[in-house]
């Protein structure tokens, strides 16, 4: 039931102690405001790695290198070439369900891409060959068109796929680039899709200057035989990311007369595991952000807990008036209890809204700006935060006024009523 007197009672011993009631109140404000603006840049951190994870989460990717070891008759220095002939052992493995063999194109020692050209416009990007399946790998954005697939791969056909930087280059934004051609290294091929990506940054401008042809194609047309340089793979449903990468090194190893303990020769990205480790990380940035916010939330309650026994000790001889003409000591108590609450309540909820809005700001002003980058993206509060945060600013409002409203509830009505 409403009691309008006791929030005019409350209201008049906040407005008797502005100062004090208000230096109370910020210690709570802080400690919600530190949470949430911690918890946002947290979340921001996160963002701005994990877009870059645009990717099969569960992906792994193997290369070779040049052996340091001695194995099996062969000396250390020796070259490992990944190549067509490696697909059958590969394709025989439990653990595999997607490969995606990948040829770079190119001078493959100077790192020098092929011309790209387009009537008097011509670029240098990277060109790849592809199959089909790397699309279940990296879920490109397809702007236009189609993606590379079988019959292209099986016919050799002259197809690319061009990302959206290598369509802004070549073609005037108000022509058509699928159903065109593009010369590479000086052979024409038809353009059948431009697509986009969801990563930012650095390796969205690498990605989008990327020009993808089947991968039979690339090694018939540039005179790279059955050579590959790297495989990606997504494992069976029963497998995980770390037992196919140790059974396709072990295929590797075995066909390529590679050592055990080689570490050169043959490497490889787990996808699985570095998507663990970070989320490992952003896990410790909340709980040290939780932990930096809730000690100075504690401390804030501290101080609403002071003040509330001073509160006690100023108004002991009125407590016992109402003990005595027949006060409950939970009355007594809850009244304490209320006011710690709205001292803590008020101020906490200013705290969370200044936080949100800080952050929702920030956010709003990196997106008319452009300025997402790498390392940093969309601050944001889960909801779930906020009602974490109220939680915690309850209960704790709720512990500060409990003890000294129980101080209160053991004054002596008699003692109280001498009290000066």
């Amino acid at each position: 039931m409403f009691d309008l007197d006791k929030w005019e009672e409350i209201w008049l011993t906040m407005m008797q102690h502005k100062l004090r009631t208000a230096l109370t109140a910020f210690g709570v404000f802080w400690g919600i405001f530190m949470l949430v603006i911690l918890l946002g840049a947290g979340n921001g951190l996160r963002n701005g790695a994990m877009q870059n994870f645009d990717i099969a989460r569960n992906a792994v990717f193997v290369w070779t290198g040049e052996t340091t070891v001695p194995y099996e008759g062969f000396d250390a220095g020796r070259a490992i070439q990944l190549s067509n002939e490696d697909l059958p052992a590969l394709r025989q493995l439990d653990e595999v369900d997607v490969i995606a063999p990948r040829l770079q194109v190119g001078n493959r020692f100077s790192g020098q891409a092929l011309p790209i050209v387009r009537g008097e416009n011509s670029v240098a990007f990277a060109i790849m060959g592809d199959a089909p399946e790397f699309l279940d790998i990296k879920p490109y954005i397809l702007e236009r068109g189609r993606f590379l697939n079988e019959i292209d791969m099986q016919r050799g056909r002259k197809v690319a796929v061009i990302g959206r930087r290598v369509r802004d280059e070549l073609f005037a934004p108000e022509e058509e680039a699928v159903g065109d051609y593009v010369r590479i290294g000086g052979v024409p091929f038809l353009i059948v899709g431009v697509f986009d990506t969801r990563v930012m940054g650095e390796q969205a401008i690498r990605e989008l200057q990327t020009v993808h042809i089947p991968l039979t194609t690339a090694q018939r047309t540039f005179n790279l035989g059955n050579s590959i340089s790297w495989f990606g793979f997504i494992p069976a449903a029963d497998a995980t990311a770390t037992e196919t990468e140790d059974a396709v090194k072990e295929v590797f190893r075995t066909r390529h007369h590679i050592s055990p303990d080689d570490r050169q020769a043959l490497q490889s990205f787990n996808v699985e595991r570095e998507f663990r480790e970070m989320q490992g990380i952003f896990a410790g940035i909340a709980g040290f952000s939780w932990f930096v916010a809730v000690g100075t939330i504690i401390a804030g309650m501290v101080g609403v807990a002071n003040i509330m026994m001073i509160i006690v000790k100023e108004r002991t001889r009125e407590i016992g008036i109402r003990k005595s003409v027949g006060a409950k000591p939970f009355s007594i108590i809850g009244m304490i209890v209320l006011e710690a609450l709205v001292i803590s309540g008020v101020a906490g909820y200013l705290g969370l809204v200044s936080g949100v809005f800080l952050i929702e700001g920030v956010a709003l002003v990196m997106e008319q700006a452009g300025a997402q980058s790498d390392f940093f993206a969309n601050p944001e509060i889960d909801f779930g935060v906020a009602v974490s945060a109220i939680a915690v600013l309850v209960f704790s409002g709720a512990l500060a006024g409990f003890f000294p409203g129980l101080m209160a509830a053991r004054v002596n009505p008699v003692l109280a009523l001498r009290d000066e």
